[in-house]
Order: C-alpha cells, then sequence, then structure tokens
C-alpha cells in the first residue's frame, strides 16, 4: 500500500478518492482471504480499512457461491481529529468489489457482468442483498452517514442502489471507479474528433426517434412509468474513469456530448436520447411485443445512464487495459486527473 493518508477529509478531494478506493480494495482482499483461507493474523484484508481508522462491521456474502462482494465500514476517527470528522465524514461506508479472478468466483462474477450487459443486475440476488444492506443502514443511521463505493461490478452494484435510492429523494454520496458503460460501438475510442461528433449526433438522432415511436403510451400499453431523470438530477454521484478503460470510458463522451448539442441548438434530441440507449430500446420493444401477445416482460433501464456527475478523468499513462482498469491508479501519487462537473438541465 502506498498511501499515506490516516485521516478522512471530506474536503479534500485526494484524501476521499484515495481512501474509498482502499476500502473497496479491502473487499477484493477479504474475498482472496476467504478463498485462501487465511484467517487472523494471516488474513491480509484489515490494513485496507485500519490503516484509515475503519472498523469493518459486517461483510456482505452472495447467496448463490458464498462469496464476499461487500463489506460494511464505521468510520472510528482517533479522539484527537474527532471534532475535525464529526459532521465532514461518513460514519458508514458500504463497498464492493469487482470481478475478482478465483475459480471460485470468477464463473458467478463473469455471469453478473453478462447480465449488467442486458440490464438486468438488478434482478440478481447480489443486488437484493446489496440494495437490502444499503436500505437498512439508511433507516438505522440517516442518509447523510451513509457514502457508497464500488469499482467495475462492484460499481454498477453502487450505481443501481444510489439510483434506487435518489429516485425516493434520499441522495447517497457514491464513489463509482471505472463504472461499465453498455456500449456496442466504443465511440470514444475513436481519434478522429469530426467522426466521432457526427456518429454520436447520428446515434442521438435515431436513439431519440426510437424512444418517441416506443413510448408505451403511444402503443396504448396502459400506464407510464414517470420520467428518472428529473428525480435523479440533484444526485451527483463520483465517477472515476479511465480514456484507456474500455469498460467505462464512454463515459466521458456521453457527458461531453450533451454540451455539444446544446452548442449546436440540439439539446431537445439530447434530452431524449440521453436517457436512452439503442440496445436499451430494442429489449424494450422486443417486450413490448411479448405484451401484446400475452407475456409479462419487465421494460428495460439502461441503469448506466445517468443526468448528473461529477465525473474525474485520469488522464495519467496506463501501459495496458489491466493498468486502466485496475483499482491500484486510485490512490497513486502524482495523476493527471481532469475533473468536471455535469449537471442536468
Amino acid at each position: 500500500m502506498v498511501v499515506e493518508i490516516t485521516v478522512l477529509c471530506r474536503e479534500n478531494a485526494d484524501h476521499r478518492r484515495s481512501v474509498l478506493a482502499c476500502l473497496v480494495m479491502g473487499v477484493y482482499t477479504a474475498a482472496r482471504d476467504r478463498h485462501e483461507k487465511r484467517e487472523g493474523s494471516q488474513a491480509l484484508a484489515p490494513p485496507w480499512w485500519e490503516s484509515f481508522h475503519f472498523k469493518l462491521v459486517d461483510l456482505l456474502v452472495d447467496a448463490a457461491n458464498l462469496s464476499i462482494f461487500g463489506a460494511i465500514y464505521e468510520y472510528k476517527p482517533p479522539s484527537s481529529h474527532y471534532n475535525d470528522s464529526t459532521g465532514q465524514t461518513p460514519r458508514y461506508v458500504i463497498a464492493f468489489r469487482g470481478t475478482l479472478k478465483k475459480r471460485a468466483t470468477f464463473v458467478r462474477d463473469f455471469w453478473l457482468n453478462f447480465r449488467v450487459f442486458r440490464y438486468e443486475l438488478h434482478q440478481t440476488s447480489r443486488f437484493e442483498i446489496a440494495m437490502q444492506a444499503v436500505r437498512n443502514m439508511v433507516a438505522a443511521v440517516g442518509d447523510s452517514n451513509v457514502w457508497l463505493a464500488g469499482h467495475s461490478l462492484g460499481a454498477a452494484l453502487a450505481m443501481l442502489a444510489g439510483r434506487a435510492m435518489a429516485k425516493r429523494g434520499i441522495r447517497l454520496e457514491s464513489f463509482l471507479f471505472n463504472p461499465p458503460f453498455v456500449s456496442v460501438v466504443p465511440i470514444e475510442r475513436i481519434k478522429n474528433r469530426t467522426w466521432k461528433l457526427g456518429i454520436r449526433f447520428a446515434r442521438s438522432v435515431i436513439t431519440a426517434a426510437l424512444a418517441l415511436a416506443l413510448e408505451p403510451k403511444n402503443l396504448n400499453q396502459g400506464n407510464v412509468s414517470e420520467d428518472p431523470f428529473p428525480a435523479l438530477s440533484q444526485w451527483f454521484p463520483c465517477l472515476f474513469v479511465n480514456p484507456a478503460d474500455l469498460i467505462c470510458s464512454e463515459y466521458i463522451g456521453y457527458f461531453e456530448h450533451r454540451r455539444e448539442m446544446e452548442k449546436i441548438g440540439a439539446e431537445c434530441i439530447e434530452k431524449i436520447a440521453t436517457q436512452h440507449s439503442f440496445r436499451g430500446l430494442v429489449k424494450t420493444f422486443r417486450g413490448l411485443l411479448k405484451r401484446l401477445v400475452g407475456k409479462d416482460s419487465e421494460a428495460a433501464e439502461p441503469f448506466h445512464l445517468i443526468p448528473s456527475a461529477d465525473l474525474t478523468v485520469n488522464q495519467t499513462r496506463t501501459e495496458n487495459f489491466k493498468d486502466a482498469h485496475g483499482i491500484r491508479q486510485w490512490w497513486t501519487r502524482d495523476l493527471h486527473l481532469h475533473s468536471k462537473r455535469y449537471r442536468y438541465r
């Protein structure tokens, strides 16, 4: 561990990022400890949270394979820092790991990643356990005392949980490292800016047109679910992405494209398109066909599309995809970071 921060400071973005990333790493290491039967003094996980004065309250275990996928931490600052910390830091952090490359966990994690791609993660037992933990903690200590954190697949879990709470008006501080952005074509990887803008514009027009055509009320399919974006617009999850990471880099273009559309006066088109994905609309169309023939089908809501965010891009050069997608980059010193707040209007 290279981080030398000992007290979590809400006002220092570097401190927050580094400590939260280490807490997520604690979940990864706890899962490895269990897999490799390391207990007591042999366990490698505790330093990842104890170094920052956190106490492990509970571990979240997947019902399908009994693997550790999350942890609940309580912040216990030393008395010398108590007055400085109270009210500025969370009392609890709920953290989720991503995919673990161990035989006992990889198949289950891979399957859950597939469910992410199909917008079905909310239908899994892992998400239900995570969501219940978040609800219980918020009910017990209040929403201002709970933060969420996750990496990769764990970021998707935290995103889903945060969205669900934000829809109810409960906006939890959320730190999402390398969150997956479901996209068939990685447009952000295109080097030619003109081509990139042209493709994004065409996709926005097509997506908006399909969204209007597939609106359930236009097909006499009964009640229409309320638009979630206004309810979510005051929730600003902190997204940490790397442009060399195919899994999350599309968030960069997703938010920047909105501004480009506003500049050319096409914000009405983008306001519709930004809430939908082409893949999600195709799935919605299939669901409508099933309902027309009397079969039940749940509408596909692309969980990764959010109205507002604090986006931090790591522009430090990385050697390979493993480094670009890894959690370790987020506590490394001397990072070249670019941060921007995007507000949905």
